[in-house]
């Protein structure tokens, strides 16, 4: 296989910019959308990464080349595309990103009209093979007229403050002190425009779009990428501190001491903000960890329902049953309102009008929910026998097991614990999550029980 077609991945395509993500692949990408996707009018946008430009110049011209129209929105947010996509009259939207890969990587991130995601065999692999057939070929970038510019970002603010019912926020009441950190990425484009129009008291933090990110790339995730967001929020005494990846698909919360929330227990709470207004509706939840979430979703009158790990697998289950939710551990949250797709913006807004009417701060309603729910988060590792080590650790741990699934990897529980035990889908990595109620001991066991287990087999830590 060329170096460039590994680049493309179960979901999307990524890799090092110049090779093997090119110009070339780029402009062959263009012309396989047009040809392989039918597409007449494509939207497309780019993060804040110093090679959006370069390779969104290619893009277009392989677009163009096949006979395209193409509107350009420039530097943007993924769930800007994925508006356009759902909301105007374009076949595909294209978002060019590196989310939160080191700085000298990208990517492309595409739809297809109603923000239907294009991955594995729903139009990926054609895409890979057509541009392979194409780059065997010699094909090189050719020039292309100018982009058309549009802009839809005033519109997609007014439906955010919609959906998220601005109007309904106090204003008379002291206003909630917010940190929002956009680390350098895109977020700040919206932000800023958002702001004028909420009853909060705005701390800005790395608001300016910069691709040498030169506080580190935007990715939450990294212990050693919270420490700023962390401190911002105990310095200006905030109730509440965001922080977004590079292309604002996700946000990720701390709460008032400055103490980063794992994106498990964020689901259970916005379940149940959504519930307010969709009584009886469907929440989709991932099987890594699910006991609190469920609880909360069962509380608030909401009927839970599993789904498989991953954007394309959330996004599809939820069409199937028409939810009006969807969330993972991982922070992407997905909203039937929103054409089924992750948003950035909204989780926070919902979370923001939570507090706000409520009379518990986010501390202590994540403490109940910590205490009543123990986890591990997710833990990786790094192992050359995959699949055998699954095995090994089921046959260990099946016996007592009250309940079992396959959905996604292996889900065993058992009366007070459970775990979860995935291969991941982008990564050659093992992903173990572990859970218990309300008893972090034996967690804190079962955890290091099984870790053990994986790293007498021959792992590596990730």
């Amino acid at each position: 296989m060329k170096e460039e077609l590994k680049c493309f991945k179960a979901y999307d395509i990524r890799g090092r910019f110049p090779s093997p993500l090119s110009c070339e692949l780029a402009f062959a990408l263009g012309r396989a959308v047009v040809t392989e996707l039918q597409a007449g009018r494509v939207v497309i946008g780019r993060d804040a990464r110093l090679s959006g430009p370069e390779l969104e110049a290619a893009l277009r011209a392989g677009l163009v080349a096949e006979g395209a129209s193409v509107s350009s929105v420039g530097c943007c947010g993924t769930e800007e595309i994925y508006y356009a996509a759902a909301h105007k009259n374009f076949d595909v939207g294209i978002m060019i990103t590196g989310s939160h890969n080191p700085a000298d990587e990208n990517g492309f991130k595409l739809v297809r009209a109603g923000a239907v995601p294009v991955c594995g065999e729903h139009g990926l692999r054609a895409l890979r093979d057509r541009a392979g057939a194409l780059l065997d070929m010699g094909c090189r970038p050719e020039s292309a007229p100018p982009a058309q510019e549009v802009s839809f970002r005033a519109e997609y603010v007014r439906w955010l403050l919609e959906y998220c019912g601005a109007d309904r926020l106090k204003t008379g009441a002291r206003p909630l002190r917010i940190v929002a950190d956009a680390g350098n990425g895109c977020a700040g484009l919206v932000l800023r425009e958002l702001a004028e129009f909420l009853p909060f008291d705005f701390v800005f933090q790395q608001m300016e779009p910069d691709g040498h990110f030169p506080n580190g790339v935007p990715n939450p995730l990294l212990p050693e990428r919270r420490r700023a967001t962390a401190e911002a929020v105990r310095r200006s005494g905030a109730d509440l501190g965001i922080a977004w990846d590079g292309d604002f698909d996700r946000c990720f919360f701390y709460d008032s001491e400055g103490n980063f929330i794992e994106g498990y227990y964020c689901v259970g709470l916005l379940a149940s903000e959504i519930l307010r207004h969709a009584p009886g509706g469907k929440i989709v939840h991932d099987p890594r960890v699910y006991w609190n979430t469920r609880e909360l979703v069962l509380a608030a009158g909401g009927v839970p329902i599993m789904g498989k790990t991953g954007h394309a697998f959330m996004k599809e289950r939820m069409r199937a049953e028409d939810a009006v939710y969807g969330g993972e551990m991982s922070a992407h949250h997905y909203f039937r309102d929103f054409a089924y797709c992750d948003s950035g913006m909204v989780p926070w807004l919902l979370l923001a009008s939570l507090l706000q009417r409520g009379d518990k701060p986010l501390v202590e309603l994540v403490r109940e929910r910590m205490e009543a729910y123990p986890c591990s988060g997710e833990i990786n590792r790094r192992v050359e026998n995959a699949p055998e080590l699954m095995a090994l650790i089921r046959r260990r741990y099946v016996a007592n097991a009250v309940y079992e699934d396959s959905l996604d990897g292996i889900n065993l529980e058992f009366p007070d614990w459970r775990f979860s035990l995935r291969m991941s889908n982008t990564e050659p990595l093992l992903r173990l999550n572990v859970e218990t109620k309300a008893n972090k001991a034996l967690l804190e066991d079962k955890t290091g029980e099984i870790l053990q287990l994986m790293d007498e087999f021959g792992s590596a830590s990730a």
